[in-house]
């Protein structure tokens, strides 16, 4: 990892890039930004790693922990909570065995989140699968999309 950063950071001095392109960067490469990869950054930067994780925080395309393959965003507004998006949720935890208080598979496979709103109301409840919006989603309508990934894994 070190080696990458290293990369990462001569980028950033020689083309003098802000620290958003370079937190990009390090997700680009290595998939999340690992607490180990903020300390290096603080020490190499000279920036407080409360800035750094200030900045990866605040940002919601940055993420401190590894991400599953495929990603399930399940909206949670008022449209699609009318229409059943929690109980989607919740099936949807159960059947991909993600572990209490976690959002992602132990195999890495998939990762399920839950926002707020994806501004697709006309169509609650909708999902986003792998970047893809899906609308009027039912339990077994996203299961088949599943299968239909697992299958062509």
């Amino acid at each position: 990892m070190e080696k990458k950063l290293e990369r990462i950071l001569k980028n950033y001095v020689k083309d003098e890039c802000n620290i958003i392109s370079t937190l990009q960067d390090v997700q680009e490469i290595l998939g999340y930004i690992p607490e180990e990869a903020v300390n290096v950054l603080s020490k190499k930067l000279d920036i407080p790693t409360s800035r750094l994780f200030g900045i990866i925080t605040f940002y919601s395309q940055f993420h401190l922990k590894p991400r599953g393959e495929n990603v399930i965003t399940v909206c949670r507004g008022t449209a699609c909570h009318v229409n059943g998006s929690e109980r989607l949720i919740n099936r949807l935890f159960l059947e991909l065995e993600i572990p209490p208080g976690g959002d992602t598979t132990d195999d890495l496979r998939f990762t399920v989140e839950k926002v707020n709103c994806i501004g697709a109301c006309g169509i609650a409840p909708a999902v986003v699968l792998n970047n893809k919006v899906r609308g009027k989603m039912t339990f077994e309508k996203l299961m088949r999309e599943i299968r239909n990934i697992k299958a062509g894994e």
